[in-house]
């Protein structure tokens, strides 16, 4: 891997945070992710899931975390099963885990090679009454590909058809959603990266550079900064390219006096950041841009402000939407009677800012976090408003990411990338 080693105790405490949630008598078990086959002998590059690497710090193909608390041997209350390495597998692969390096990695003592899976399992199975199986229950997750989680789920099924079955999902939506100040660190680690990336980019930025050419440049920087690169598939935007919220072809040229959106971020460790920022290609935003603009961050300002322990998303998000009204009326995007005959399930400002504001951010982007509950410390959100106005050929969104705090306003791990318009055209003409 590119990035530093992590501390393990940081992959103990999540350990022992899950199994303190755990019903008595239960196993919980937990697969990496398939490497995926694109055809012939080529793969999409390993991503790690991301469940198992919150509780245990592995970050390679055919591993297996078992947890059973209430096992009769401590050595078999937290077990890792790995693939086993040869000297063949280093020379044509690359090193992979001991079993020695993988307790510094993880903390965990007992480590098997895979082999012995099915008969560590079933012998564990006759000790415990319940096991926890680890669905994908993201509210945004559409899932067609079966996964190795999936695979093993039906044959546990077949295999253990007597035993309870309790799902893993809630404790981790729960336990996920409130970082340890070691992942907030992670987290600002891959925002000062897309920090880099963005100073880099203001200096780079002239009218008819490509989009492709911006990605390139963040590519660069992310990389030679121990990112693997981007934490998602980047947005760069031009003009009125804008205006698709998911525009990622990323392939044209970037006209004088249009706007560049720009949702792009490094991550760090398999921790993401989330940052979009909308510049001029000219290096000045004409006089209705930066209105527009101006209207975008003072938004994002106000709705920083409302993150705060207790708060409901959804609330929150009706708030935001009363924000966005007075300043669409300011811009004279809307009028008095667009609002008074709006239609309460999708607000007159909807025309022009259709999407939400705000979302959890962590190890996944989107990242685990029950929206019907209240916010609590050291949950990390994102807030990204944007105003996208088709028929003047550009739109606008600003975003950073911010964390809970338990009085006040939230800290912004974004504190340090420019975003006020005058700065940003101050060093995009230096």
């Amino acid at each position: 891997m590119k990035y530093h080693q992590i501390n393990s105790g940081l992959f103990v405490k999540n350990r022992r945070k899950f199994m303190a949630e755990m019903k008595p008598n239960s196993v919980a078990v937990f697969n990496s992710n398939d490497i995926y086959p694109i055809s012939a002998d080529s793969t999409l590059p390993f991503a790690q899931h991301r469940d198992i690497f919150y509780l245990s710090g592995v970050d390679q193909e055919e591993s297996i975390l078992l947890l059973f608390p209430d096992a009769p041997y401590e050595s078999q209350r937290e077990i890792l099963f790995l693939r086993e390495t040869n000297d063949h597998i280093a020379v044509w692969e690359g090193e992979k885990l001991t079993k020695e390096r993988a307790f510094q990695v993880s903390g965990i003592r007992t480590v098997y090679w895979l082999q012995d899976f099915h008969k560590v399992l079933n012998e564990m199975m006759t000790y415990a009454d319940t096991m926890y199986i680890n669905t994908n229950e993201h509210y945004r997750a559409t899932v067609e590909t079966e996964t190795r989680e999936a695979r093993f789920v039906k044959w546990w099924k077949e295999r253990y058809p007597a035993h309870n079955v309790a799902k893993s999902n809630p404790i981790l939506q729960r336990l996920r959603s409130v970082k340890e100040s070691e992942e907030i660190d992670l987290i600002q680690h891959a925002c000062d990266i897309t920090e880099k990336g963005f100073r880099r980019l203001l200096g780079f930025v002239k009218p008819n550079v490509t989009e492709y050419e911006v990605e390139a440049e963040l590519a660069h920087e992310f990389i030679r900064n121990r990112s693997k690169g981007f934490a998602y598939t980047p947005i760069i935007a031009s003009g009125n390219n804008a205006n698709v919220l998911h525009y990622i072809e990323n392939n044209q040229q970037c006209k004088a006096g249009d706007l560049i959106l720009l949702d792009v971020a490094a991550e760090y460790a398999n921790y993401s950041s989330d940052m979009t920022r909308t510049i001029p290609v000219s290096g000045r935003f004409s006089d209705r841009q930066k209105a527009v603009y101006n209207a975008v961050l003072r938004v994002k300002n106000e709705a920083t402000k409302m993150l705060t322990p207790g708060t409901l998303w959804k609330q929150y998000h009706v708030e935001v939407g009363k924000i966005m009204t007075s300043e669409l009326l300011g811009l004279g995007l809307l009028d008095k009677a667009d609002v008074q005959n709006e239609n309460p399930e999708w607000p007159a400002y909807k025309k022009y800012f259709m999407h939400g504001t705000s979302h959890h951010m962590g190890l996944d982007t989107h990242d685990y976090g029950l929206l019907h509950e209240p916010m609590k410390p050291n949950m990390v959100f994102t807030v990204e408003p944007g105003i996208y106005i088709p028929a003047e050929k550009f739109g606008i969104r600003l975003e950073d990411n911010v964390v809970v705090q338990e009085k006040g306003e939230p800290f912004n791990l974004m504190r340090n990338i420019p975003v006020e318009a005058d700065e940003i055209e101050t060093l995009m003409n230096e």
